[in-house]
């Protein structure tokens, strides 16, 4: 096992699954633009079906001048926090692959393909010292609307990333469940030779 950043594994796996997490609190700094273009690199590079790489990045940074029309996408909770991140950032997929005949075919993958680029952008963040956080709480239509999205591609969710500070710059409630979360036991959610876990 391996025990890092107030969790355990249950078995010897690379500390940095272990430290990498999602906190809330940003020092709102602006980041290098070589450092978050590392980050997306690191993100395009991920592994996706027929090599199609469906993900497409949209993104601000703090201070630009589209930076509060990005926040204003984020459903309010998020908002509260995400403000204080140096980049904010929608992971978009295409749900179509093109066939060599040119004939749009749905793309049964494309959200498991921009979930890698999504963890790979979240450990590439991990390695520059930054922390990348995850949000589903977003306004999905509202975002295809203003930043134009076309048809065909959906949003699959909002990045927040920037450079971690102490807790007690967060609001009381938010301050409180700032801590690495933990996770389910292995055997809920791996079987072997058939689903035997519950249904939920």
């Amino acid at each position: 096992m391996t025990n890092t950043n107030s969790r355990q594994s249950e078995y010897p796996i690379d500390p940095l699954f272990l430290d990498r997490w999602s906190p809330r609190a940003f020092d709102g700094k602006s980041m290098p633009k070589e450092h978050f273009l590392t980050i997306l690199d690191a993100a395009h590079w991920a592994p996706s079906a027929s090599n199609n790489q469906p993900w497409r990045f949209v993104y601000a940074h703090k201070g630009s001048p589209d930076w509060d029309k990005f926040v204003g996408l984020l459903m309010e909770g998020n908002q509260r926090w995400a403000k204080n991140a140096s980049v904010l950032l929608f992971v978009l997929s295409r749900t179509y692959n093109i066939s060599s005949d040119g004939e749009k075919k749905p793309a049964g993958t494309h959200s498991f393909d921009a979930g890698a680029a999504w963890l790979s952008l979240a450990l590439q963040s991990h390695f520059l010292g930054y922390h990348a956080h995850g949000m589903a709480g977003i306004f999905k239509d509202k975002i295809v609307e203003t930043l134009n999205v076309p048809d065909g591609y959906v949003v699959e969710a909002a990045v927040a990333i920037g450079t971690i500070v102490d807790k007690s710059t967060l609001p009381d409630d938010l301050a409180e469940r700032e801590v690495p979360s933990t996770r389910l036991p292995l055997s809920e959610v791996a079987f072997e030779g058939s689903f035997t876990g519950k249904a939920d």
